[in-house]
């Protein structure tokens, strides 16, 4: 199946990202509420273009992949809204709401947002399915398990991992659902722009994450309230 051809081809990349030292010291239960709300801002900073970017592969789809309209609808659907959950959380967090939906996004976190767009706009527009393959994969291997250990580590009410969890659980449903996707896009040009994009992505994505502790000893923080 491609999608196992996939993960062979960015293994790598795969275990740059997996080895940011941000993550062990997450899933390790060595975390503060700065760096949990860092990781969420940067989070809504590239989430809340999910949307528009599936907006932009839809518009560009050539004909010969119609079918492939009707799954962007159901991923549009299911993806709407899913930034607001991660202001709520920040809110939840005791992190402003406000301050982070005015604030500018890390640079790797911009660039991997361009990088999508130019994807998109520039290249093969099927080639963002590597992304989607990337943040789902990582979502549905990493979230639930990191949402356990922030909560246990931080005592945050269940509201303020609403992202984490939500995501874990429907990106778990997804991996099968793009599998599919994946299988039908046989194409050696469409297979390839997914797996150079897919590599790009890693590499922006961990970019991020080797980011969030410079970042997050600037972000001041009240008390968060318990649940």
């Amino acid at each position: 199946m491609f999608i196992d051809d996939l993960q062979r081809q960015t293994s790598a990349e795969r275990e740059f990202l997996l080895t940011a030292p941000v993550i062990g010291r997450c899933l390790a239960g060595r975390i503060d509420r700065p760096l949990y709300v860092s990781f969420l801002m940067e989070a809504y900073h590239h989430v809340r273009h999910t949307v528009p970017l599936l907006q932009c592969v839809r518009e560009r789809v050539p004909d010969r992949l119609a079918w492939l309209r009707d799954d962007l609808d159901h991923y549009i659907e299911e993806e709407t809204g899913h930034d607001q959950w991660i202001l709520n959380d920040i809110a939840a967090a005791g992190g402003d709401r406000a301050a982070a939906v005015q604030s500018s996004p890390a640079i790797a976190t911009e660039a991997m947002v361009a990088y999508a767009y130019d994807t998109v706009a520039r290249g093969n527009p099927v080639g963002f399915f590597g992304m989607v393959f990337v943040l789902e994969g990582t979502s549905a291997s990493l979230a639930l398990n990191a949402a356990d250990a922030i909560q246990r580590a931080l005592g945050l009410p269940g509201r303020a991992l609403t992202y984490l969890r939500s995501h874990g659980e429907l990106d778990q449903q997804h991996v099968g659902h793009l599998s599919g996707i994946l299988e039908r896009l046989s194409g050696p040009e469409d297979r390839a722009a997914i797996v150079r994009c897919a590599k790009g992505i890693y590499w922006l994505y961990a970019q991020m994450f080797r980011g969030l502790e410079a970042a997050a000893p600037t972000l001041q923080l009240p008390q968060a309230r318990q649940a």
